[in-house]
């Protein structure tokens, strides 16, 4: 590889540097693990290329001399440049990177108030959330993690999981709604009101079974997201289904109030899953945001997100 003849060696750069920071040929010698006469052959190599002289000799030493001087403080200013890239590129390539797939409900309802925790402990992890309704392939590399809700993995799927929460539900709505009826006594009565449906309302259906609730002549509002449907309800225009992971903030400052908190469904089919694709190592990144999730979920519900 040649270099171009504007640039003049990096090994003479670096014995003029040292020698004129130093202001000694045998001290610059000593700092490069080179002799004394190497440092004085690149620098007359240099003074020859460049056509002026940039030390003055003497017999106890050596001083720069003006052009010696300026030429020094840009080579030093490059020097510097190049250490801070260098720097940096060892830095980037130090970092981990990440993808998480997620329901939007999920991240916005519990991941991203708690996810200062998690950049503080993994300040040298690039994070990626990908919310999403869309089932990401995450056993064809779209993601390096997921979190699901439903069922958990499925035969097939080429996928691994892990539990993160099995779900409490319970019927949710806003004060102002209650306040102006009709007025809610028994399950049956939930009728007289607008259900809020999400795409896949099985949690609708999942706590129906266990009340011996008749669905089928529900009004109901299908909404594409949980999100849309909490907002919904705490804006009064029907009743949700609360999932207790992802309203605790909102039954805290009143928004919400739980209905029939007696009639409770608890089942690993409505449920928050971690999945990844099965058989595939676990990168360090991943085992970081696994450890650190598990133990976020396991918080007490009432403990503040941050």
């Amino acid at each position: 590889m040649r270099l171009s003849p504007a640039l003049p060696p990096l090994s003479a750069l670096r014995a003029f540097e040292a020698a004129g920071r130093l202001l000694s040929f045998r001290q610059a010698g000593e700092e490069l693990l080179i002799t004394q006469s190497a440092v004085s052959h690149h620098i007359r190599q240099l003074e020859d290329s460049l056509g002026i002289a940039l030390f003055v000799r003497h017999a106890r030493g050596v001083t720069l001399t003006e052009a010696g001087t300026r030429y020094l403080a840009g080579v030093r200013q490059a020097f510097g440049l190049i250490t801070e890239a260098t720097r940096e590129a060892r830095g980037r390539a130090a970092r981990r990177g990440l993808t998480v797939s997620m329901v939007p409900s999920f991240a916005a309802n519990w991941l991203a108030p708690r996810l200062g925790r998690f950049t503080a402990a993994h300040p040298d992890i690039d994070l990626m959330l990908d919310p999403t309704l869309r089932k990401v392939d995450v056993a064809g590399g779209e993601a390096d993690l997921g979190v699901r809700y439903g069922p958990g993995p499925q035969p097939g799927e080429g996928l691994a999981g892990r539990l993160l929460h099995v779900d409490r539900l319970a019927p949710v709505a806003a004060r102002p709604l209650l306040g102006r009826g009709p007025v809610i006594e028994s399950p049956a009565d939930l009728l007289a009101h607008p259900l809020l449906y999400t795409l896949r309302p099985f949690e609708w259906r999942a706590w129906a079974d266990v009340a011996g609730l008749d669905l089928s002549a529900a009004r109901t509002l299908q909404l594409t997201d949980y999100n849309i449907a909490l907002q919904a309800a705490v804006d009064g225009q029907g009743i949700a289904m609360g999932r207790e992971l992802l309203i605790g903030e909102r039954i805290r400052s009143g928004q919400l109030v739980r209905l029939f908190p007696e009639i409770v469904v608890e089942t690993p089919r409505v449920a928050h899953w971690l999945v990844w694709a099965e058989g595939r190592p676990m990168t360090s990144a991943m085992t970081a945001f696994m450890d650190w999730i598990i133990a976020e979920v396991a918080r007490p519900i009432t403990a503040p997100a941050s």
